[in-house]
């Protein structure tokens, strides 16, 4: 027999082959359990009515209202880019324009001029008057009175499905069709205890609650179980992989600490380790040396000191007679890592080479030779490492720069250059709280680097806006007058082969004005320049000829404020020192942590985290009390 949750869409009342095959494709909606965990993102209240007098004398006051009047006057204004269809919306206090801008051949048929309607939207003003653009429009007859909840959810849909009548409104009547025919249907899959501790809501009364509450605290009992169901599970899948990984992938034990690392440290190491540095080399030797794969995450910020003891862990290797790879996940990072590690080894017996996809051919075929004799001990690299044809005589350890710029299949493929499985350090700069962690890389263990070295100052970060631009430039003028350079980033959140890249050319333009030459030298760099070209401006700007250098992200695709800085703040310290502005648009206080520095974010997002899950009365009775079971006090 068929379960339930499985049952085609299209089989629910109210949808049908049309609606079931739209539902399908636009929103991933295939079955009955697609649509039961399709779940809101917000709640509206539906319970008030405006008039039409307020809205229009108020407009900006009203970011949502729903109104009760006849339409009327339905006709098609403008052409082309400026078509669109008009209504006039009239209750016993005037009159308003209703405006849709996109589905006009679906939504103009169903107007019945004359007709009584519930409409529902936002409210704006346009040339001084009151209007409304693309609402929601019910006919008053067919009225339910079960829209008129305090908390009606709002589901998320598209402008294609909407113009069609799958609205957010129309969704939930689905959900309300489906919600009678669940009973029996979910089966708990919490333990009793568990379900207690989150306040005694079962699996089914958290699905109805979430469709259709009945009031606030009911409906906060079922969103925190839900997320905690699907967090708990998630984590318990990874912690059930770790688990395996442990029993039955065996690695190799590095049982020597011998000449390289004891010389390293005494004749070369270049500053003394800080307490949290000397702690994180001692997990990693116990786990290199336990003979189970090491699989462990280091977080740290940009300037604690990851990659040299990312250089000690593969100087271990090298100890024990094993190879040793570093992958990052660009080829100014790659760069930057070969140049370090190089510096820090010379004059030590050590071969460091550098793989990316702009090594030239010949040398690239002496590489993989030497490579695979075992003549290269430790290898820089990027994606370019995962290739078939990079072959190690025994690859020991991997170290991988930025983990979440890689895949888990990636990780992967390196695991299949070594008969046996290499010890793996996954190194971020990315402030990640311990809970998020624990569900992102739970299959991982984690080590923090939580203090600088000596001398190293805390980064200061500021946010100015655009009217404070003037003091910004004097400020970089000050900076440039004491011998340092600027690394100026401009933010290409959705970057494509169309994007003309309008910001960074108009920054880079304004700059050159504002910091004219002879005394002044700006340079640009982004993803849509060819190599030769980026090559030309970096040299430059690394011997000191260019003193402002204008750059984007450096690839395609979206990267959020905290990975440009972080990639600024690697650039500066590659080079001398550097005054970074990160230019970016604020979007919000959560958005607007992401400019903080890596120690200050993580602060700033712990903050955050608390501060969600001490939302309401009954989180904080959750938090205090001191009776929970043993699996609530490990977490």
């Amino acid at each position: 027999m068929q379960h339930l949750l499985e049952s085609p869409i299209e089989y629910l009342k109210g949808v049908g082959p049309q609606r079931g095959e739209m539902l399908r494709k636009d929103l991933g909606i295939a079955t009955f359990g697609d649509l039961l965990f399709h779940f809101p993102f917000r709640y509206i209240d539906r319970s008030r009515f405006h008039t039409v007098r307020e809205v229009m004398a108020a407009p900006d006051e009203f970011p949502q209202a729903q109104l009760r009047g006849r339409i009327s006057a339905a006709r098609i204004v403008g052409e082309k880019q400026a078509r669109r269809l008009v209504a006039t919306l009239t209750d016993s206090t005037g009159a308003m324009e209703l405006v849709w801008f996109k589905g006009i051949r679906w939504v103009q048929p169903a107007l019945k001029p004359g007709e009584e309607y519930i409409v529902f939207g936002r409210a704006t003003s346009f040339k001084g008057k009151a209007n409304m653009a693309h609402p929601e429009l019910e006919l008053a007859s067919t009225w339910d009175g079960g829209m008129e909840a305090a908390m009606q959810p709002v589901y998320s849909t598209t402008e294609k499905l909407s113009a069609k009548g799958l609205t957010s409104r129309a969704i939930w009547k689905l959900q309300k069709a489906l919600l009678p025919q669940i009973t029996g249907a979910l089966p708990e899959t919490l333990a009793v205890e568990q379900v207690q501790w989150l306040g005694g809501i079962g699996r089914e009364e958290a699905m109805r609650q979430v469709h259709a509450p009945t009031d606030a605290q009911r409906l906060e009992l079922a969103r925190t179980r839900l997320k905690f169901e699907e967090l708990f599970f998630i984590q318990m899948g990874l912690l059930r992989q770790k688990q395996l990984t442990q029993q039955k992938v065996r690695g190799q034990v590095f049982a020597q600490v011998g000449g390289f690392l004891r010389n390293f440290y005494a004749e070369h190491l270049p500053f003394e380790l800080t307490g949290a540095q000397k702690r994180v080399v001692k997990e990693i030797r116990k786990d290199m040396g336990s003979g189970r794969q090491m699989n462990r995450l280091l977080q740290g910020d940009v300037g604690s000191g990851k990659t040299l003891v990312g250089l000690l862990s593969m100087l271990i290797a090298l100890d024990n007679g094993f190879q040793a790879a570093l992958m990052a996940p660009t080829e100014i990072l790659a760069q930057q890592h070969f140049a370090t590690l190089s510096r820090m080894l010379q004059g030590m017996p050590v071969v460091v080479r550098l793989l990316t996809g702009s090594t030239k051919q010949a040398e690239r075929k002496s590489l993989l030779t030497a490579l695979r004799l075992g003549e290269v001990h430790i290898i820089v690299g990027t994606h370019a490492l995962l290739e078939d044809r990079v072959q190690f005589k025994q690859l020991g350890l991997v170290v991988i720069d930025e983990q979440h710029r890689f895949g888990v299949a990636q990780r992967a493929r390196l695991w299949a250059k070594s008969e046996v499985p290499p010890h793996v350090l996954v190194m971020t700069a990315t402030p990640i709280p311990r809970t998020l962690a624990m569900t992102l890389y739970g299959d991982l263990d984690t080590s923090v680097i939580d203090e600088l070295p000596p001398g190293r100052k805390p980064i200061r970060t500021v946010h100015r806006f655009d009217s404070a631009r003037n003091a910004v430039f004097g400020f970089l003028e000050e900076e440039i007058a004491k011998g340092r350079q600027v690394y100026v980033v401009y933010p290409l959140i959705e970057e494509s082969e169309k994007t003309d890249l309008k910001d960074v050319t108009d920054g880079f333009e304004s700059l050159s004005r504002r910091f004219p030459l002879p005394e002044y030298a700006v340079g640009i760099v982004h993803g849509r320049q060819d190599q030769a070209t980026k090559d030309f401006e970096m040299a430059r700007f690394k011997k000191g000829e260019t003193k402002i250098l204008v750059s984007t992200t450096g690839d395609r695709g979206g990267r959020g404020c905290a990975q440009r800085q972080r990639d600024g703040d690697r650039e500066c310290r590659a080079l001398r020192p550097i005054a970074v502005a990160s230019v970016a648009r604020a979007r919000g206080s959560r958005r607007g942590a992401e400019l903080l520095h890596s120690h200050e974010r993580r602060q700033a997002l712990e903050r955050c985290a608390h501060a969600d899950r001490d939302h309401g009365a009954h989180q904080r009775w959750l938090r205090d009390r001191r009776d929970r079971p043993a699996f609530a006090r490990a977490g």
